[in-house]
């Protein structure tokens, strides 16, 4: 009946544009009566904002393209799996903290690696003052591509920030670390002077100018965070991060690492055993776990994954203390089957596909 009242009607000249036919089906089908004369209104209203914002300003939801999600590889394949995407989202506010020596700057730096390898440009912020060039060229960071600053405070480290992500070429910029983004008046004032909120408020400022152009140039903003604890706190967690509750809320992705145990290589240490949890994810399911090796100088032990998630998806085999991979067997315990990797890269890159494939339904 709706329809042919449509067609006997006179047409009449209106200001208004008319509402499009995919809208009147839209609204018909949920039981909706079509209102014309909102319709024309909301059409106007919708080509005003186009016209002056610029296409796709506005849409339906139904409409409008359901984007994948592009994300950066961690540089772990248990924590692409965690994230739920396949790395750390583009477009994205990502926070990275946990204690002292926890592995924060070495898992930011091994994004900036897998983002170089796939031509991308990264920056890093080095507001600690304490870039270790030697450690990063270690990892496999191209030193000559990346872009490093070490501004003199926190305004000045996040006009830099802003201005670089605003230039639209950058793939990754980490902020290393948002502790030590210390407001200029904090800065130009006595030793011993309370400066309350000063930090806060910059951080929140610099979330609410920084949102907006982080999601329209795709690029991933990395901010590193250190650990605090609350004073007279008696039941719960009493730690905390630096910088007020902002970047809490306007993270997409908040990564918590922490240091559970040490490697040892007879009685001398060489690196340390991370747990990471994701803490909190806006683009899939929050609170998955990882757990990877960290050497001293090396980084992330990729073969050490390979054994572990091999080993969970029944592509590596394990008996007792035996490795085996396609009936043949690698060694007698983890550290021998490491070493065996180490030798042949060649069947480390060969179980490391067959993971991903088998990690691809996961993602």
């Amino acid at each position: 009946m709706a329809k042919e009242a449509v067609k006997e009607a006179p047409k009449e000249k209106h200001a208004l544009a008319a509402p499009t036919k995919s809208t009147e089906s839209v609204l018909q089908r949920t039981g909706v009566e079509v209102n014309k004369e909102k319709l024309k209104a909301l059409q106007l209203t919708i080509d005003k904002l186009e016209k002056t914002y610029g296409k796709g300003t506005i849409m339906k939801m139904q409409t409008g393209a359901i984007e994948k999600i592009d994300a950066i590889p961690t540089g772990s394949l248990g924590l692409d799996v965690a994230l739920g995407v396949g790395g750390f989202p583009r477009g994205r506010i990502v926070e990275i903290y946990g204690p002292e020596s926890s592995g924060k700057t070495t898992l930011a730096l091994h994004a900036i690696v897998e983002a170089q390898k796939r031509g991308g440009i990264a920056a890093f912020v080095d507001a600690e003052h304490a870039f270790d060039r030697l450690y990063a060229k270690n990892l496999g960071v191209d030193l000559e591509s990346l872009l490093i600053s070490q501004p003199d405070n926190g305004e000045q480290a996040m006009e830099i920030t802003e201005n670089l992500i605003r230039s639209g070429a950058l793939d990754i910029i980490v902020i290393d670390s948002v502790a030590a983004l210390t407001p200029k008046a904090e800065i130009e004032g006595e030793m011993g002077d309370s400066k309350m909120g000063l930090h806060a408020r910059l951080m929140s400022q610099a979330m609410r100018k920084l949102t907006g152009t982080i999601s329209k140039t795709k690029c991933c903003v990395i901010f590193i965070n250190q650990l605090r604890e609350k004073i007279g706190v008696m039941f719960g967690n009493p730690e905390t991060t630096t910088g007020g509750n902002a970047l809490k809320f306007y993270a997409s992705v908040r990564i918590d690492i922490r240091r559970i145990g040490q490697i040892k290589d007879g009685d001398v240490v060489v690196g340390n055993r991370a747990k990471v949890k994701v803490a909190k994810n806006k683009v899939a399911p929050p609170f998955r776990l990882a757990e990877f090796d960290i050497l001293f100088g090396k980084g992330i032990s990729k073969v050490g994954e390979i054994i572990d998630i091999g080993v969970l998806h029944n592509i590596v085999q394990k008996s007792g203390s035996w490795f085996s991979y396609d009936g043949t067997k690698l060694g007698q315990g983890r550290d021998a089957v490491k070493q065996v990797f180490d030798d042949n890269p060649e069947l480390a890159l060969e179980i490391e596909t067959k993971i991903k494939e088998a990690l691809i339904k996961e993602v």
